[in-house]
C-alpha cells in the first residue's frame, strides 16, 4: 500500500516528507478517492450529456447514431484540452481551499478530502436519477450544488463562518447569473435566428432546404461538441485541482501544481488528458434516453433546425467559456431546441415535457446541495468512528 501510494503521489506531483505519517496517508488515500470519483464523474457526464452535441443531429438522420458519437467523442477530448479557465473557477473560484479559522480563531486546516468527496456523490447520484429518467439536467449544477452543499455542511459542523469563506462573487456571478441567463439567452437567440433563416430561404424548396442544411448540421455538431468538452470537461478538473491544492497543506505533504497564473493555481496536464478522456469514453458510450428527449420528445426536428439550435447553443457555450463560468450546456442547447420549436409554432413544442425539464433545473443546485450535506455529515461522522484523520 505505501508503495502505491508513493507511485501516486509522484504522478500526482504531491512527494512525501518524511515518509507516511497516519496523517498524510489518510489525506493521500482519499485523495485517491477523489480522484477516482472525479474521473467517474466526468465519465458519467460524458454520457448523460452526449445529447447536448448530438440528439439533434442524429433525430435529423443527418448522421448515424455511430457516426455522431464518435464525431462528439473525438471533439469532446480535443474541446477539454484547448483551456482550461473554467477548471480555474471551479478550482479556486467558489470555495477557499486554503487554511482556514473556526469562528474561536482556533485554525481547523484546509478544506478536508471528504468533503470534496461528497460534492461528487452528490453530482453522480443526481446525474444518475436523471439518466435513469431520461431528463436532461444539468451536470455542472450538480456538481456546483454538490460542492456548496458538502462545503456549508462542513462549515457548520466546524463553526466556521460561512459567509465570509463561501466566495459569494464567484457563486453569483459564474453560477446564479447565468443560470438563469443562459437559457433565456439561448431560446432569443436560437427564436430569431429560426424566423431570419425561414424568411431568407422562404423562396426554396423544402428538398434544396433540407440537402443544404444536413451538410451545414455536420459543421453546427461538431461546434456544439467541442464547446461541449471545452467547458463541461475541466468542472472535474476544477474538482481534482482543488483537491490537490487542499491536500498540500496536509502535514507530511507537498504539492507542486504549476503554472500559477495571477495567483491561481494552474491545471496539471495529466488532470487535463484524464478528465479529457473520461468524458470521451464517456460520450462514447451514449446516453440513449436523453437523446431521446431532446431530439424527438420535445419536438420533431429537421436539419435546418438542429442547424439553428447547435449553432446558437455553441456560440453560447463560447462566450461563457471565454469568461471562465461553467455555464450548463444542458440548459443551453435545450432552450435552444425550444427556440427553434416555437419560431415554427407554439404548438410544436411538447410544452408539458419542456415544464418537466425546467422543474428540474430549478430542483438540481438545491437537490444536490442537499445530497452532498448529507454525504459531508455521513463521511464526517464515519470517518470519526473509524479513527481516521478527517482533514
Amino acid at each position: 500500500m505505501d508503495k502505491l501510494l508513493h507511485d501516486f503521489l509522484q504522478f500526482t506531483n504531491l512527494d512525501l516528507l518524511g515518509g507516511i505519517s497516519q496523517f498524510s496517508f489518510s489525506t493521500a488515500l482519499m485523495l485517491i478517492l477523489v480522484v477516482v470519483f472525479a474521473i467517474g464523474f466526468d465519465f458519467i457526464n460524458g454520457f448523460h450529456d452526449t445529447a447536448n452535441s448530438i440528439a439533434t443531429t442524429v433525430s435529423t438522420r443527418v448522421l448515424s447514431p455511430t457516426q455522431a458519437i464518435m464525431m462528439a467523442a473525438v471533439l469532446n477530448f480535443i474541446g477539454a484540452l484547448v483551456s482550461h479557465g473554467v477548471a480555474k473557477t471551479i478550482a479556486s473560484g467558489l470555495v477557499t481551499s486554503e487554511k482556514i479559522s473556526n469562528v474561536q480563531g482556533t485554525s481547523i486546516g484546509s478544506l478536508p478530502q471528504y468533503v470534496i468527496l461528497a460534492a461528487l456523490v452528490g453530482a453522480i447520484v443526481w446525474n444518475l436519477i436523471t439518466w435513469y429518467f431520461g431528463i436532461p439536467s444539468s451536470s455542472s449544477h450538480a456538481l456546483i450544488g454538490g460542492l456548496l452543499g458538502a462545503t456549508v455542511t462542513y462549515y457548520i459542523i466546524n463553526e466556521v463562518a460561512v459567509f465570509s469563506n463561501i466566495k459569494w462573487d464567484g457563486v453569483i456571478n459564474k453560477v446564479v447569473i447565468p443560470l438563469f441567463a443562459s437559457p433565456v439567452i439561448g431560446f432569443l437567440i436560437a427564436f430569431a435566428l429560426m424566423k431570419f433563416i425561414y424568411f431568407a430561404l422562404q423562396k426554396l424548396t423544402q428538398n434544396t432546404v433540407n440537402r443544404w442544411f444536413s451538410k451545414l448540421q455536420i459543421f453546427s455538431a461538431a461546434f456544439m461538441a467541442f464547446e461541449h468538452g471545452r467547458n463541461d470537461a475541466q468542472k472535474s478538473m476544477g474538482i481534482i485541482t482543488l483537491a490537490l491544492v487542499a491536500a498540500s497543506s496536509s502535514p507530511g505533504l507537498k504539492v507542486a501544481l504549476t503554472p500559477i497564473e495571477n495567483g491561481v493555481t494552474g491545471i496539471p496536464l495529466w488532470v487535463m488528458i484524464a478528465c479529457a478522456l473520461a468524458m470521451a469514453l464517456g460520450t462514447a458510450t451514449g446516453g440513449w434516453k436523453i437523446i431521446k428527449t431532446m431530439g424527438v420528445s420535445i419536438i420533431k426536428l429537421r436539419p435546418i433546425q438542429g442547424f439553428a439550435a447547435e449553432a446558437t447553443a455553441a456560440t453560447v457555450i463560447t462566450i461563457a467559456s471565454s469568461l471562465n463560468a461553467p455555464i450548463s450546456t444542458t440548459h443551453v442547447i435545450t432552450s435552444a431546441v425550444l427556440g427553434v420549436g416555437t419560431a415554427k409554432r407554439t404548438k410544436a413544442v411538447k410544452w408539458g415535457i419542456a415544464k418537466n425539464i425546467v422543474w428540474t433545473w430549478v430542483f438540481t443546485i438545491p437537490a444536490t446541495m442537499i445530497i452532498g450535506a448529507i454525504s459531508s455529515i455521513g463521511f464526517y461522522y464515519g470517518l470519526k468512528i473509524f479513527g481516521i484523520s478527517l482533514f
